[in-house]
C-alpha cells in the first residue's frame, strides 16, 4: 500500500523467514484484484529473489490481501515504496507472459475513471482469463510480411474515400463517421481500410455487434489481407481458442483484431485504426460494471493513441453526431447520385386513413399496397418482413373495453405462447383468467402481434410461397434467390444471396411508441439495416414501411438521409439537456443509501439532480428501491464521475449498508 514517505525494502524488512527481496528494484506495484472501491490504487509488495526474472511489468501474480490470496497484475518494479509499513512478499507470478501492456494499463484507468468505476472491474473486462496450456505450446515468432496496400475498391465510390485511405496510407490518423452505402460492401470497405493501415505499419481493432456480422468482416479480412494476418474473437470460440487468438495479438504475431464487444480492448501493437459498426446496437454497451459502451472506448483509444478512426453503419447516432459537431470526426458518406443508384425505393404506408379503409389492412396488420409489393416481388425472389418482436401474440387486451390484460396473482403481462395455447402470465406462468377484472366480460383480442403469428397470417396470404422465421434461439444466416418469404426481427435478418426482392417493415407505431429517448433513432436504425439487405431500386428493390409518412423518422427513411435526423435529434437533445448534451449518471438502490450518496458526492457546479422514482421492480413489490438522475455539462463529465465514485468509496470503507449501483451514460434512462 502506498503512503506517504519512502522507505527502501531493507528498512521495511527484508529479510522475513526464508524470503529475501530481489538486490535490485524489490518492490512490486500491484493491481490487486478486487473491486471495492475505496482499495481502487495499486499496493505495494516485495519481490523474493527467486521471482526476480519473472516479476515483470504486465505478469500475473498472486499475492496475499486482507488474509486471503488474490489475483492482481503487476505494474512496475521500483527501488523504494512510501508504504510506512512492513511489506508482503508476492506469492507467486502465475505466468511470466506480460499480458498487460501499458497501453491496456493506461485505457483502463481512463475508462474506470470516465465510467466511475474501478480498475480491477475493467481489467476483468479488458484481459481473458489465463489459459495455461495454451501459454506454455510453442510460439510462433516469425516475422510475418507486410501485406501491400489494397486497391480502393467501393471506397471510390465515397467523393472522401479514396481521402479517407491516403491518409491511413501516411499514418495521419483521420477520423470519420462513416455513413455506410447500402447493400452489402461494408465488410469489405471495412477490410480495406485495414489493410491500408497494415500496409503503413499499424495495427487496427475492429468492433461489429454480434457473430453473424463478424463472420462477414472475418471473410473479407482473410480475402483482402490473406491467411495469417489477423484473427476474429468471439465468446463462442471457447476459452482456449479464444486465448490462443488473443495471445497471437499481444505478442505482436497479427496486427489486425476483429471482433465483438470484448474485442474494444484487444491489445493490438502499434494501434494505427479503431473501428466500429453499428454503433447504435445495443449488443455495443456492456452489460457489467462499470459498464462501458464500445464507441466510447475506442474513441479513447483513438483519442490516447493518435490513431485514425471510422465510426461506421447504415444509421447515425446522436452520440456520433456530436463527434462530427465538436469537430473530432468528419463526416463520410455517398453522395446523392450514388445514393439513388444504391439504396430501394422506399414508400411508407399504414397511416390510419389508410387502415381504416383498406379491409385487408385491418385483416392482416399490413395495407393493400404492402402485400401488393410483396406478391409482386415474390415472382423475383425473397421477400422479407420485419416484425418488431418475438413470439406469437404479445399482448391480449379485453375484447369489449379494451383493458391490457394483466395477470390476477402478480399483475404481470399476459400473452399467448402459441396457435393453440392459452393465455398465460409472461412473470409467473398462471394461465389468464376467463373473465377481465374491469368490466367482468370474457374475451380477448390480440394487440401486439409477434413473428409466429405473423408467420402464420403471410401464410395464409401467400399460400404457395415458403414461409420461414428468423428470431430468438432460431437466427438465419442466408438465404437463397428462389422466392420466399422470410419473417425476421430486428438483428435476425438472414442475408439474400443476390438482396432481397422487396421488404416489407411492419408494425412501425410499435417502433416509435417506445416509452425510450432513443425510440426513433432505434427505429430507423433498425429499418435501414433492414432496407439494406434489398436489391437497389434500378434493378427493382422496394421497400414499404406501416408508418406514419409524418414522422421525422419515416421521412428519413424514404430519403435514406440518417446525417439530417441525427443531427435534427441532438439539437432536440441540446434544448432538452438530455445525453450526449450533456453527461448523465444514474444511481439506483435503496433510498437512503442513493441519497447518501449524492449528499456526500461533491457535485460539479451546474449538475441538476432528477428523482427519485421507483427503479424495475420498486414500488410495492421492490420496497424502496429508486433510481436518481444527475447531469451535467461534458466538460463537467469526468468531475461528476470522479465525485460519486469517491462518494461510493467513502461508503465503502465504511461498510455501509445498502449496495448503489452506479452507471454513467446509461443507454436507456427508463
Amino acid at each position: 500500500m502506498v503512503g506517504s514517505a519512502a522507505r527502501s525494502p531493507q528498512a521495511a524488512g527484508v529479510r522475513r523467514g526464508a524470503k529475501v527481496a530481489a538486490a535490485r528494484l524489490p518492490v512490486a506495484r500491484v493491481a490487486v484484484d478486487v473491486s471495492l472501491p475505496h482499495l481502487d490504487r495499486p499496493f505495494d509488495y516485495l519481490v523474493p529473489e527467486p521471482l526476480d526474472s519473472d516479476a515483470v511489468p504486465g505478469v500475473r501474480v498472486r499475492v496475499r490481501f486482507a488474509g486471503r490470496l488474490v489475483g492482481g497484475f503487476l505494474l512496475q518494479r521500483a527501488e523504494a515504496s512510501e508504504h510506512q509499513g512492513r511489506l508482503a512478499f508476492l506469492e507467486r507470478v502465475l505466468s511470466p507472459e506480460p499480458v498487460l501492456t501499458a497501453e491496456t494499463f493506461g485505457l483502463a484507468r481512463a475508462v474506470a475513471d470516465r465510467y466511475g468505476g474501478t480498475l480491477a472491474d475493467v481489467l476483468r473486462l479488458a484481459i481473458p482469463p489465463r489459459h495455461a496450456t495454451v501459454e506454455s505450446a510453442p510460439r510462433d515468432d516469425r516475422p510475418r510480411p507486410r501485406p501491400g496496400a489494397p486497391e480502393p475498391g467501393p471506397w471510390t465510390r465515397y467523393p472522401a474515400g479514396q481521402s479517407f485511405l491516403a491518409a491511413l496510407a501516411g499514418r495521419r490518423a483521420p477520423r470519420a463517421a462513416w455513413s455506410a452505402r447500402p447493400g452489402p460492401d461494408w465488410p469489405d470497405e471495412i477490410a480495406r481500410a485495414a489493410a491500408t493501415a497494415a500496409a503503413a505499419g499499424t495495427g487496427t481493432v475492429i468492433v461489429v455487434p454480434d457473430v453473424r456480422d463478424l463472420d462477414l468482416v472475418d471473410a473479407a479480412l482473410a480475402g483482402v489481407l490473406g491467411p495469417g494476418q489477423h484473427v476474429s474473437l468471439a465468446a463462442g470460440l471457447g476459452p482456449a481458442e479464444r486465448y490462443r487468438r488473443w495471445l497471437a495479438a499481444a505478442r505482436g504475431q497479427v496486427r489486425v483484431v476483429a471482433g465483438t464487444r470484448s474485442a474494444m480492448f484487444a491489445p493490438v501493437a502499434e494501434l494505427g485504426l479503431v473501428v466500429i459498426w453499428d454503433d447504435g446496437d445495443d449488443l455495443h454497451a456492456e452489460p457489467r460494471a462499470p459498464y462501458p459502451h464500445a464507441r466510447e472506448v475506442l474513441a479513447l483509444r483513438a483519442h490516447r493513441g493518435r490513431a485514425a478512426a471510422l465510426f461506421g453503419g447504415f444509421a447515425r447516432t446522436a452520440e456520433v453526431t456530436q463527434l462530427v459537431a465538436s469537430g473530432w470526426a468528419a463526416a463520410l458518406g455517398p453522395d446523392r447520385a450514388t445514393l439513388r443508384q444504391s439504396a430501394p425505393r422506399i414508400t411508407a404506408a399504414g397511416g390510419d386513413a389508410e387502415l381504416a379503409r383498406d379491409e385487408a389492412a385491418r385483416s392482416a396488420r399490413m395495407p393493400g399496397l404492402a402485400l401488393r409489393t410483396a406478391r409482386e416481388a415474390l415472382a423475383r425472389g425473397p421477400v422479407l418482413f420485419q416484425v418488431p418482436r418475438r413470439g406469437y401474440v404479445v399482448a391480449v387486451s379485453c375484447e369489449r373495453c379494451g383493458a391490457r390484460a394483466r395477470c390476477a396473482r402478480c399483475g404481470g403481462p399476459v400473452s399467448v405462447p402459441g396457435a393453440q395455447a392459452a393465455a398465460l402470465c409472461g412473470w409467473c406462468g398462471q394461465a389468464a383468467g376467463p373473465r377481465c377484472p374491469r368490466c367482468g366480460q370474457p374475451g380477448l383480442r390480440a394487440v401486439i402481434i409477434g413473428a409466429g403469428r405473423t408467420a402464420e397470417e403471410l401464410g395464409r396470404a401467400f399460400p404457395a410461397a415458403v414461409v420461414r422465421t428468423s428470431g430468438g434461439a432460431e437466427v438465419i444466416a442466408h438465404v437463397g434467390r428462389d422466392p420466399a418469404v422470410i419473417v425476421a426481427t430486428p438483428g435476425a435478418e438472414p442475408r439474400a444471396e443476390a438482396g432481397y426482392a422487396a421488404a416489407v417493415l411492419l408494425d412501425g407505431w410499435a417502433l416509435l411508441g417506445r416509452a425510450s429517448l432513443r425510440a426513433a433513432e432505434e427505429a430507423l436504425r433498425r429499418w435501414l439495416n433492414a432496407a439494406a439487405l434489398v436489391r437497389p431500386g434500378p434493378d427493382g428493390g422496394s421497400v414499404v414501411v406501416v408508418a406514419d409518412a409524418a414522422v421525422p423518422a419515416v421521412q428519413a427513411l424514404v430519403r435514406w438521409d440518417p446525417v439530417t435526423h441525427a443531427e435534427r435529434e441532438l439539437s432536440e437533445r441540446n434544448e432538452l439537456r438530455f445525453p450526449p448534451a450533456v453527461r448523465l449518471a444514474s444511481l439506483t438502490g435503496p433510498q437512503d443509501a442513493v441519497r447518501d450518496v449524492l449528499s456526500a458526492a461533491g457535485l460539479p457546479a451546474g449538475a441538476d439532480v432528477l428523482g427519485p422514482v421507483p427503479a424495475d421492480g420498486g414500488g410495492e413489490a421492490g420496497g424502496d428501491t429508486v433510481r436518481m438522475l444527475v447531469r451535467a455539462d461534458r466538460r463537467s463529465g469526468t468531475a461528476l464521475a470522479t465525485a460519486l465514485r469517491d462518494a461510493q468509496a467513502a461508503r465503502s470503507a465504511r461498510k455501509d449498508a445498502g449496495v448503489v449501483r452506479l452507471q454513467l451514460d446509461p443507454p436507456e434512462l427508463l
